[in-house]
Order: C-alpha cells, then structure tokens, then sequence
C-alpha cells in the first residue's frame, strides 16, 4: 500500500474541509493549532550576545507534535500548508525543524482560500519556506521579547497601576517599535 501525504495547517477548522478535497485515501491533514513552539515564558530565552532565540515546546503542545510525529510514520510527503504571512512562515519553519523535515520529503503550499481548485493548485505548485517572512517574524519575537522583560519592570515600578500589582502594565509587541525607535533617537 502506498504512503499517505501528509498536510500541516494552522486551524483545525480547515482539516475537514481540506482533507475532502484531496481525499482520504491518499492524504491525511492535520492541524499546529496555531504556535506550537515559542520562546520560554518563563525566562528572557534569547541570547543577548547573538540575538539567538531558545524555543521551546509548551507542555500544553507536545501531544500536537507527537501527532505530527505519529501521522509522519505513514506519510511520505509533508505538505506545510500554514498562513501565508510572517507568522504562518515561522509555523512552517517550526514544523520544519521540529520534524527534521528535508527538501525531499517536504513541500510548502501556500492558498488563500478553502476551495477545491485552490487547494490542488497549491498541491500541483508547491513552493518553499520564505526565509525572509520567517527571519522578520523572528526578528520582531526576539525584539518584543527583549523589550518586554527588560522594561516592563521598569513600567512596574515607576508607573504602578492600580487595578493589578506587577501586572498592569507591560512593553511587548506594539509598543516594541516605539520604544526601540524612541531609545535609538536618544
């Protein structure tokens, strides 16, 4: 008997749909439920000497990456098939990486819409991980990481709320670009 294909996507609201398209008999699809791997919650995770991130995966995911892992035995072909944008490239990347995924043995599809034609054609011409889109979502992680747990303290003590001690107040994502673009005009 011939091995299955294997499809990633981020939600497992597509699988369903998806996985009628191309058909039981030849393809599983499965879901990352979105990041399945991230830098430590509990500590800074990236190295300030090299900006190099430490990743690690959540408890509250090993059984999704032992899914993968388990659907891999009887596949032969991984087809990556998270959003097209920075964060769905960083998926991809993950998934590449977490599964030791080579060229040979994985594709990265990309459709914008859940319908029949979209998705054969993304079967039909699958492309690769943009190194790029993954390199900006990374970049933008480990500044909103270093941010986030070196001036959130700062914000804590000098600029307590009132309604949540230690907890109100917090320089992550958004204000990442302010603050760093503000620190370099100093």
């Amino acid at each position: 008997m011939a091995k299955k294909k294997l499809v990633i996507v981020e939600s497992p609201a597509k699988t369903e749909k998806i996985l009628r398209f191309l058909g039981s008999d030849k393809f599983d699809v499965i879901a990352s439920y979105g990041h399945f791997r991230d830098l430590d919650k509990s500590k800074l995770s990236v190295d300030l000497d090299n900006f190099e991130p430490t990743y690690v995966i959540p408890d509250s995911k090993r059984n999704v990456v032992r899914e993968f892992k388990e659907k891999m035995k009887r596949c032969d072909t991984v087809y990556i098939a998270s959003d097209f944008d920075r964060e769905g490239e960083a998926i991809a990347w993950h998934i590449k990486e977490v599964l030791k995924l080579e060229e040979k043995n994985s594709k990265r599809i990309i459709f914008t819409e859940i319908t029949k034609s979209a998705i054969l054609n993304a079967i039909k011409n699958p492309t690769t991980i943009d190194i790029n889109m993954f390199y900006a979502q990374q970049a933008r992680r480990v500044l909103d990481r270093i941010i986030g747990y070196l001036i959130s303290p700062i914000l804590w003590k000098q600029i307590q709320s009132s309604y949540q001690e230690k907890k109100s107040l917090s320089a992550g994502r958004v204000q990442s670009v302010v603050i760093t673009s503000f620190l370099l005009t100093k």
